[in-house]
């Protein structure tokens, strides 16, 4: 089903999907499997490009051989503008360490962004591309200026699926700093207003 929530058409999977990172079972694969890179805007390209200098010494001698070669991002198949990538798969921006989580756990060997990091230190005003915080959700332009935000789904993920199950987490709950951050807190309250609104009806079907 799809809905319109001001003038972005979102499907209902966003609000009835369960969805909650799991990185002890995953360890950050979604930054290193695929074929390409990230989508960016050409705006995101120049913060990137203004964050280089302090992620410069994070990076993999391959990511700058990369990024010396073709820049930051580079056209795909599809046409469309995306974070280079270094073997066929790894984006140029992740990194791999010992992760702890909020709980207090440490994840081993995780795959992060080295933007975010710096961000999230204070060391950059740039957090990451906006397509990769609002992952799993894929945000789609048409010729005609309609954005539409579908929920994707990919086997590495499965994880997340299970663990969104097991503390009761939608994908646009999960997701609520970056859908603000992409389209505001007004905005973010009628797509829960919607939620509830599909849930009552969901509700009210079984029990016919």
């Amino acid at each position: 089903m799809i809905l319109q929530i001001g003038d972005i058409l979102i499907s209902s999977d966003l609000l009835t999907e369960s969805f909650c990172c799991d990185l002890d079972a995953c360890h950050g694969a979604c930054c290193v499997e695929g074929d390409a890179g990230a989508p960016v805007t050409l705006d995101e390209v120049m913060q990137i490009e203004d964050s280089l200098e302090t992620v410069w010494t994070d990076l993999s001698a391959s990511a700058q051989a990369v990024i010396d070669r073709q820049g930051v991002a580079y056209t795909d198949q599809e046409g469309d503008l995306v974070t280079s990538i270094v073997g066929g798969k790894d984006c140029v921006f992740t990194c791999h360490e010992d992760l702890t989580l909020d709980d207090g756990h440490t994840v081993g060997n995780c795959c992060l962004c080295t933007l975010e990091k710096a961000y999230r230190a204070g060391r950059s005003k740039f957090c990451k591309p906006i397509s990769c915080a609002l992952y799993p959700i894929r945000e789609k332009h048409f010729s005609d200026g309609t954005v539409a935000l579908n929920y994707h789904r990919w086997e590495v993920c499965r994880p997340a699926v299970a663990l969104g199950h097991e503390r009761q987490i939608k994908v646009y709950q999960y997701l609520r700093e970056p859908l603000v951050r992409r389209f505001g807190e007004a905005w973010y309250k009628d797509l829960c207003d919607a939620a509830e609104e599909v849930e009552k009806m969901n509700n009210d079907k079984n029990e016919l």
